[in-house]
Order: structure tokens, then C-alpha cells, then sequence
């Protein structure tokens, strides 16, 4: 392979890795928060057990993202060096302001929270992770703000001098339509990613107790933690559903080619376009020979313009309508396709939106087998909790996909729609790096899949084992509100007592 086919696959390889923890660390961290205000509030000391367990998870997964996620900007210097030349004024700023901003305060505040729970008064401690909860979803705006961009570039002139473009609003960078709708479904998908493995843990240790006659202590102690995720699930499912329809017709508004995409619609339909559950045929981009089966009338085009029977343009349509106004060949000669891979785009979309459905069935078998106090100990239960346990993280990663593999072959998106800036784009095939070779990236590729693996074994070591551990049998108040923890005047040895830290 090339160097762009390498580099591509480099930078897939490493962003989807790393978008597995990220969408559990932006919604796990709230949970903690409210699990943590639970207990301050009422003193309950099961909300202080479930802080301490769940807290645990939040870590690991928090350490392995951070890790991964450094590996990234590295890459942009490395083997996308024309695109970093290209876009550097604008990408930049909304990252320092990610890595100042953002980062800082959530890496502060929690080796606050980490060490503090024995040192700060309990509002201080819960107020720190709180600023971590905060500073996490605050991480995510900026990153799709700087995501955004390049799906719809806007606060930018372009230095055609220079050949680059550069920063001419922050402000618009910042309110980009494109991030408006991209973050509320970014964040909603993250709290049912979290929501689903706070309930589908919980769910397997009620059955766990319950079979071993523990029914009192998976009542007291899991069936409050299903409650508050599936309440979470519940919301934050209808927030994937209203604000994934919204950035649907706002990607059919900027990016057509990707709509039609999602559905490999070759033709152009003068008619409401059908959404198909299964295609057959050959999906590449010749479009030639596909066959949609299982259709339901009308509903790609209501997804992309809200009227069932609107017309779609075809991906051979555009294909002609893109190469009149970008070209037809690049700088070496060859013809450039314009459409994205219509197998990946297809199934992508269809996998998302299939693997959400295992939260849907978590929250609803669990908001049977709980009603009036309840608690199950039917083992189908915790398999069904196992199995959904892994939906989100895959329906998350298969959007990702989808929005990224979608906007294919630019790497920054031309705006099709007065609202962008005319002549900032990028093709992909322009942005890689000209004197990274083929095997220095070859042999990163290799190295970091080969890291990655490993972390991926330390990751679900550790995360099977604090989760198979359990709630603790019982935690006592650490904080130094707590009279117990106060040092005794009279007692000459107090001062000497060893520090107790929660991790």
C-alpha cells in the first residue's frame, strides 16, 4: 500500500481505539457526580459504596483514554503534515483551548478527587468531581468544535498565497451549525453508553445475589444503581433519537453525498427515497448492480429533509455535479471519485442505529424484572445485561465511522450551502504527510496496533476485576467532617495514624 492508503489506516485504527473509552468517561463521570451528591444529601451509605465502585471503573477507563488519545496529535504532525499546514491556524486553537481549558481542570480536580477523600470536606470533594464532569463534556465541545470544522469550515478566509487557511472568527468557529448539532448527539450517546454499563453491572449482580439468596443486599445496594441508569438510558435514548434526526437533515443540507451514501442510493429519486434494512449486490463505487430489500417507503427522505416523499439526489448524480465544480482528475493525473465507500457508509449507518437497540432492550427488560420493589434471579437477565453492555460502545463507534468515512475523499469538507466559506476544502489525498514514507509508517502502524492490543488486555483485566469484585460490604465515612476521623488530642499516637486513600 501507499503512503495515504497507510496513513489512513494508522489514523482509523487509532481514533476508533480510543473512541471506545471516551463516550463511557463523558458520561460515567455525571453518574459518579450524582451517585456521590446522593450520599452527601442523604448519607446513605450504599450511594457512598456505589461513588467508590463505579468511581474505580471511571479511572481505569479515564487513564487508558488519555493514553490513546495523545497518540492522535501526534499523528497530525507525523503523517498528515499538509493537512496540519493547511488547517493549523484554525484546528489549533479549538484543541489548546480543549488541552487549557478542559483538560487541565479535569486532571486537576481529579487527583483532587483521587486524594482528597480523607483531606477535603465533603461538599469540597464533591464539588471537585463535579468540575471533572464538567471539564469532560467541556473536552468534548472543543474537540467537535475542531471536528466540526472540517465537516463544514466557517470563521475562515482562505490565504490562497499561503495556500492554507486561517482563522477570521472564533466566535463562528465556536456556534458552527455543524457543532450545535454534533455535540447534544455526541453527549446524549455518551450518557447511554454510561447508563447502560452502570445498569447492565448492576443487572448482573442482582441476579448474581439474588441466586445466592442475597436478595435483601441486591435490593438495598444494585437495584437503586439499575434505577438511576435506566432512568438515564431512558432520557438519554430520546436524546440520540431527536438530535440524530436534526444532524441527519443538516448533513443532507452540507454534506449531500453523504446522505445518499448512508442508503448507496445510486439514482437520483424523483420521489420520496425508501430506507432498505438489507442491500445486496456489489457496493462499490461503480453502484452497479445493488439491490435494496426489506424497504420502508419514504424514510430516507424523510430523514434527511422531513418530508417522505422529497426528492434525493443519486451518488452518480453528485459524482458529475462534484467533478464540474472540484475537477476531474488530481495533481498526478488520476480521476478522482468523489463518492465514499458505499459499503462502509451503508452498513455503518445501519449498524449504529441496530446496536443502540441493546440499550433499548436492557432499560425495558429491567424496568420489568425491578417493578414494585422487585429484584431477578432469572440468569437470562444478566446475559441479557452482558450482551447489551457492549451495544452503545458499538453503535458510538460505528457513527464515528460512519461520519468520518462518510465525508470521504476530503479531509476538510467544501460547503455546498451559503452558510460555509467558498474555497476551503482539502482533499485527503492532499493532506498527507510528502516525506513520510510508506514503511517509517508502515512500521509506526504496526507498532501502535501492537501497543494497542496490550492496553486493550490491561484495560479488560482491570475492568473485569474491579467488576466482578463488587460493591464494597461496607464503607465508612472517610472525610474529615466525619468526627471519627478527627484526631483525638489526648491520644499521642493519633497524629501518627497512616493516611487512608479511597483507591
Amino acid at each position: 500500500m501507499d503512503a495515504l492508503a497507510l496513513a489512513r489506516w494508522q489514523f482509523g485504527i487509532t481514533t476508533v481505539y480510543h473512541f471506545i473509552f471516551v463516550p463511557l468517561t463523558i458520561g460515567l463521570a455525571p453518574l459518579v457526580a450524582i451517585m456521590q451528591t446522593a450520599w452527601v444529601r442523604t448519607g446513605n451509605e450504599r450511594w457512598l459504596r456505589l461513588t467508590k465502585f463505579f468511581g474505580k471503573l471511571l479511572l481505569i477507563n479515564f487513564a487508558i483514554g488519555v493514553a490513546t488519545g495523545i497518540v492522535q496529535e501526534f499523528q497530525f504532525g507525523m503523517a498528515w503534515s499538509e493537512y496540519s499546514r493547511f488547517v493549523g491556524d484554525v484546528f489549533g486553537a479549538p484543541l489548546a483551548m480543549e488541552a487549557l481549558a478542559a483538560f487541565f481542570v479535569e486532571s486537576t480536580f481529579l487527583g483532587l478527587w483521587i486524594f482528597g477523600w480523607d483531606k477535603l470536606p465533603k461538599k469540597i470533594h464533591l464539588a471537585c468531581i463535579w468540575a471533572v464532569a464538567i471539564a469532560t463534556n467541556l473536552s468534548a465541545f472543543f474537540i467537535l468544535a475542531a471536528n466540526s470544522w472540517m465537516q463544514h469550515p466557517v470563521g475562515t478566509v482562505l490565504n490562497a498565497e499561503r495556500g492554507r487557511a486561517e482563522m477570521a472568527d472564533i466566535g463562528a468557529v465556536l456556534s458552527n451549525s455543524t457543532l450545535l448539532a454534533a455535540f447534544p448527539h455526541t453527549i446524549s450517546a455518551a450518557f447511554l453508553t454510561a447508563g447502560t454499563f452502570v445498569a447492565a453491572i448492576a443487572a448482573w449482580w442482582m441476579v448474581k445475589l439474588a441466586r445466592r439468596g442475597e436478595a435483601d443486599k441486591a435490593r438495598d445496594v444494585y437495584r437503586p444503581a439499575i434505577t438511576l441508569g435506566v432512568i438515564v438510558m431512558l432520557v438519554s435514548g430520546v436524546g440520540v433519537a431527536l438530535t440524530g434526526d436534526q444532524q441527519a437533515k443538516l448533513m443532507f443540507d452540507q454534506q449531500p453525498m453523504k446522505m445518499s451514501a448512508a442508503e448507496a442510493l445510486c439514482e437520483t429519486t424523483d420521489g420520496g427515497a425508501p430506507f432498505s434494512i438489507l442491500a445486496i449486490g456489489d457496493l462499490s463505487d461503480s453502484c452497479e448492480g445493488v439491490s435494496h430489500l426489506i424497504q420502508i417507503p419514504g424514510l430516507t427522505s424523510f430523514l434527511a429533509s422531513g418530508d417522505f416523499n422529497a426528492p434525493l439526489p443519486g451518488v452518480e448524480d453528485l459524482q458529475r455535479q462534484y467533478e464540474e465544480k472540484y475537477g476531474f482528475t488530481d495533481a498526478n493525473g488520476e480521476p478522482i471519485s468523489y463518492q465514499p465507500n458505499l459499503a462502509v457508509t451503508y452498513w455503518s449507518f445501519r449498524l449504529m442505529i441496530g446496536f443502540g437497540v441493546g440499550s433499548a432492550a436492557l432499560a425495558l427488560v429491567a424496568l420489568w424484572v425491578t417493578r414494585k420493589g422487585r429484584v431477578s434471579d432469572n440468569v437470562w437477565v444478566s446475559r441479557l445485561a452482558i450482551v447489551a453492555l457492549a451495544t452503545p460502545f458499538l453503535a458510538s463507534s460505528f457513527g464515528w465511522i460512519f461520519t468520518e468515512m462518510g465525508r470521504q475523499p476530503w479531509v476538510v469538507a467544501p460547503n455546498p450551502n451559503p452558510s460555509g466559506v467558498d474555497g476551503v476544502w482539502l482533499l485527503t489525498a492532499r493532506g498527507v504527510s510528502t516525506v513520510a514514507g510508506p514503511g517509517s509508517i508502515l512500521a509506526s502502524l504496526i507498532a501502535f496496533t501492537a501497543l494497542y492490543a496490550v492496553l486493550a488486555v490491561v484495560w479488560y483485566r482491570l475492568m473485569h476485576r474491579y467488576a466482578v469484585e463488587g460493591v464494597a460490604d461496607s464503607e465508612k465515612d472517610p472525610s474529615p467532617d466525619n468526627p471519627a476521623n478527627r484526631p483525638d488530642p489526648d491520644d499521642p499516637t493519633s497524629a501518627d495514624r497512616p493516611l487512608s486513600f479511597a483507591y
